[in-house]
């Protein structure tokens, strides 16, 4: 686990943006505009091929586009309502 530094000195373990489940993300989009980065991005939301077409509500949900851009600072978590992202160590 790498352990870094802040500004001033004190001890951060970055928690970098692993995946978003797509079962639990809206699409609002808030974490895309939070993340300065270009981690993410939007996409069709992905349908289970046993799906009815009445059963697809159609939208989009945020995913990884770039995980190594990712910083580790956790604010597209903190800003998801969902709790949908999944975050790892270094």
């Amino acid at each position: 686990m790498a352990t870094l530094a802040t500004r001033d000195g004190r001890e951060w373990v970055p928690s970098y943006l692993d995946s978003i489940d797509h079962e639990v993300c809206i699409g609002c989009g808030r974490c895309y505009k939070v993340c300065g980065r270009g981690v993410m991005e939007p996409v069709e939301k992905p349908h289970d091929e046993d799906e009815d077409e009445d059963e697809m509500c159609g939208g989009t949900v945020m995913s990884v586009a770039d995980r190594g851009a990712c910083i580790g600072c956790e604010a597209c978590s903190k800003v998801c309502a969902k709790k949908a992202h999944v975050h790892i160590a270094a």
